[in-house]
């Protein structure tokens, strides 16, 4: 289906808001007074700010780079995030396309909106309401629609569920969406603009050119944690999946998909993810082309959660963790790039744009401004993330706290409930709500899932500072260190480690790689507030570091991982002082003529390397000149000979040696020469 280039035309609405009824008195208050004091707000009708770029992908989960999954090959969305905010822990009010885009674009929940299907317009029916590109309108904004903002039904066409297509990226719909919005960007750069692109990958069918398909091997990724449903879960949570089993390759009636076809999808799953991050990746280069970048504020958010296979099932449509979780992105010029563990809501997306443009906050809103997390991440904004699902007559309610979920079906969940402990069961294989130890705990989170989200805002809170979740502090001390690349050491090679951590990268195998992703990170803490901490290592460690580095240079693939990693590791060794003066193997050695010398240095002084043939005869004299105590292990540092002699001819084959000479010490090793 072709995207159709749309201007937002201003609606005229009636005056009477009737939503605004909604809320009480006080929460009107509370929810205007709730907005940060970093931007004071400009009078109303009058242009804020910033402008605002707003994409928003159908059927992304968190499966991108930045959130920790290093398979993916998303580097424009992982720039973003560099650049930006993550929020770890952002939920949709409604697990569907459709009712979760009219929540996010009213800034009302699906209760309020009553829009809990695909084929309901909140155009139509939600007449009283003022929408983000009415309220941006008013405030002398021009708006601008590109691609799949608003829910329109594609018609299903048939065919298999993927493929990997021989045609460039215009050539598809989401090419198509970023070609205009370039041209639509350079049209606009001199308006005040509030700009809606939504892209349609990684909707089904996984359709992508193949050149992304190329990127990813079959075996790049491995079978969801769990394939069956929680244990002890009701009936209502299940989730159909009629309109996945219409693709011409997917098994009909209740027969299983197969692990082997599971792996084929979450393949073209990521494809499609990768073809759309590069039609992003278009959209923010013509951004800063134009000199546009510091002034716009960027969003990037998906609709909802998705599953490929978790708990048997497939695409969305559930309250589980996998169907409402949500990538949420948002950068505000000149902010401090950071991550965050606070709660979010998709909801909160127009009282956040709001208050970063410096624009009126709409008081009939359901959501908060997340600015307070963006300027403080470890700033408690809210205490629970509220979601909504209506299964034929059977509603469901579920509430997200920090360590919990809690889902109630049917009125006063008569129809069953649901408790999943994310710290003991992150992967919710198990349903504890009727446990008799758990009954003071659902009953708690029961009096807080029917009390509302008008409910769960702190007020009067002591700061407490949120956590991060860092997959490289394996021994969860806080701190990423030389303790953490011990673990994953120790673990090499084993199939069951006793501490999951290690398989950093979750390839089903423990090696150098999961090291240097551990590596990469050094210095890192559990807390977003704080600097990378220096890490400092004993001598002890030393001839360890040192077989990392070598290890590591020998299959080194050029990727950030080993550069960043190794560039880490070297620094650990380079800042030691050692005891005495000694001398190290060579390398890489023996399948290269050209070789690096290590060497520590026990105190100043001046160095010379000399090498000789097996005739004692000197082959080549290296003066390295004076040099402080230090260590002199790493290719940087180390002496380096060419493995050609004083008359710049290679050297042969065979066996020599080296000699380290200072004023003080002499020693001598053994080097293999093979070519």
């Amino acid at each position: 289906m072709k995207n159709k280039l749309k201007t937002q035309k201003h609606i005229k609405y009636a005056s009477d808001i009737t939503r605004r009824d909604f809320l009480s008195t006080s929460m009107k208050v509370g929810a205007a007074a709730f907005t940060t004091g970093l931007f004071p707000h400009l009078n109303a009708s009058s242009v804020g700010k910033y402008n605002v770029l707003f994409m928003i992908v159908d059927d992304l989960r968190p499966m991108l780079g930045c959130y920790g999954i290093p398979e993916m090959h998303t580097p424009n969305i992982d720039e973003l995030a560099n650049n930006g905010t993550l929020f770890n822990r952002a939920y949709c009010q409604y697990p569907l396309c459709n009712p979760s885009r009219a929540s996010i674009l009213t800034g009302l929940r699906p209760k309020t909106t009553g829009i809990h299907n695909n084929s309901t317009d909140y155009m139509e029916t939600l007449t009283d309401v003022v929408d983000i590109f009415q309220h941006y309108s008013e405030q002398g904004y021009e708006t601008y629609e590109v691609g799949k903002v608003r829910h329109y039904a594609a018609p299903f066409s048939g065919g298999t569920s993927w493929k990997a297509l021989n045609v460039s990226d215009d050539e598809l719909s989401d090419g198509q969406t970023a070609k205009q919005t370039e041209e639509l960007l350079a049209n606009i750069k001199d308006q005040s603009f509030f700009l809606t692109v939504g892209f349609d990958k990684p909707h089904l069918p996984f359709y992508a050119p193949k050149s992304y398909y190329s990127l990813y091997r079959r075996d790049d990724f491995s079978l969801p944690a769990s394939l069956n449903y929680p244990e002890n879960s009701p009936k209502p949570s299940y989730n159909k999946i009629d309109l996945f089993r219409l693709y011409q390759d997917i098994p009909n009636g209740n027969e299983p998909i197969s692990e082997e076809q599971t792996i084929e999808l979450i393949r073209a799953y990521a494809a499609s993810t990768s073809y759309m991050d590069a039609q992003v990746g278009r959209v923010l280069r013509k951004l800063d082309t134009l000199g546009l970048t510091e002034k716009t504020v960027v969003v990037f958010c998906g609709d909802h959660g998705f599953h490929l296979g978790e708990h048997g099932t497939w695409r969305k449509n559930t309250l589980f963790e996998i169907g409402v979780r949500s990538p949420l992105l948002i950068k505000v010029p000149g902010q401090q790039p950071c991550q965050t563990n606070g709660l979010a809501e998709l909801v909160d997306i127009y009282p956040t744009l709001c208050d970063a443009c410096e624009i009126p906050v709409p008081s009939q809103l359901e959501g908060f401004s997340l600015v307070p997390l963006i300027e403080e991440p470890t700033r408690p904004v809210k205490t629970a993330a509220f979601s909504f699902l209506k299964r034929g007559a059977v509603n469901g309610n579920s509430i997200r706290t920090d360590r919990y979920r809690y889902t109630e079906w049917g009125v006063e969940g008569r129809n069953g409930h649901e408790l999943y402990d994310y710290i003991v069961d992150p992967d919710e294989t198990m349903n504890v709500a009727d446990l008799p130890e758990n009954t003071e705990l659902v009953d708690g989170l029961r009096e807080k899932l029917r009390a509302g989200w008008e409910h769960a805002i702190p007020t009067g809170q002591e700061y407490i500072e949120i956590p991060l979740t860092v997959p490289w502090d394996i021994n969860n001390d806080g701190i990423v260190d030389m303790q953490d690349m011990l673990l994953v050491s120790n673990s090499f090679g084993e199939e069951e480690p006793e501490n999951p951590k290690v398989d950093v990268n979750k390839d089903g195998t423990i090696d150098m790689i999961d090291l240097l992703y551990v590596a990469s990170h050094l210095g890192e803490t559990c807390y977003a507030s704080s600097p990378k901490k220096v890490v400092t290592n004993s001598l002890i460690h030393i001839d360890t570091i040192t077989n990392w580095i070598t290890e590591a240079y020998q299959s080194d693939d050029g990727s950030d991982v080993y550069k960043n990693g190794i560039a880490n590791l070297e620094a650990l060794v380079n800042v030691m002082t050692p005891n005495q003066t000694v001398l190290h193997q060579n390398y890489p050695n023996p399948f290269n003529p050209e070789t690096w010398i290590p060497y520590d240095l026990g105190q100043d002084g001046t160095v010379d390397i000399n090498i000789y043939n097996l005739k004692g005869e000197t082959v080549r004299k290296i003066r390295i000149g004076y040099q402080i105590a230090g260590t002199y292990r790493t290719k940087d540092r180390a002496a380096f000979w060419d493995g050609r002699n004083t008359d710049g001819e290679p050297v042969s084959s065979g066996v020599y040696y080296y000699s380290l000479n200072t004023r003080n010490s002499k020693a001598i090793r053994r080097m293999l020469i093979l070519k």
